[in-house]
């Protein structure tokens, strides 16, 4: 069965290409972006975990 492992992020103002980028290239998919309660915004990242070997 696939498993996930998941983080959230805050999205700096002028810098969210680059942290979408950079989160992406370590193999992180984009959920979902909300806006947070005390100004700005969160973004939601998810990842397979690799299956242990047995």
């Amino acid at each position: 069965m696939l498993k996930w492992e998941y983080i959230t992020t805050p999205l700096l103002l002028h810098k969210e290409t680059a942290i979408l980028n950079t989160w992406g290239s370590e193999g992180w998919e984009l959920v979902q972006i909300v806006a947070n309660n005390m100004g700005g915004n969160i973004a939601f990242f998810k990842r397979p975990i690799a299956e242990e070997s047995k």
